[in-house]
């Protein structure tokens, strides 16, 4: 048997296809995540979209984006930055 299936962990079973998911995005938001650092779930990225209202204004879509990895990338540095 396989190590990592004696886990006692209860097992989650996917809602959907992954890829699914990344493939019903918008053209835009989808070339986006291909060029984003950080590793992005397909519905975290669809809900700043969303929220910014990108189907009308992809633009303004993607400046959140980019301002939420940003603030994202800024709090990593604070936690593998030395301590002095």
């Amino acid at each position: 048997m396989s190590r990592n299936l004696r886990s006692e962990l209860k097992r989650r079973r996917r809602q959907a296809s992954p890829m699914q998911a990344y493939d019903a995005l918008p053209q835009p938001l989808r070339q986006w995540l291909t060029q984003a650092c950080l590793p992005w779930s397909p519905a975290s990225a669809l809900k700043i979209w969303r929220q910014t209202g990108g189907s009308r204004n992809p633009a303004a879509a993607i400046g959140r984006l980019n301002a939420v990895e940003q603030a994202m990338l800024q709090q990593d540095t604070k936690v593998w930055a030395p301590k002095s």
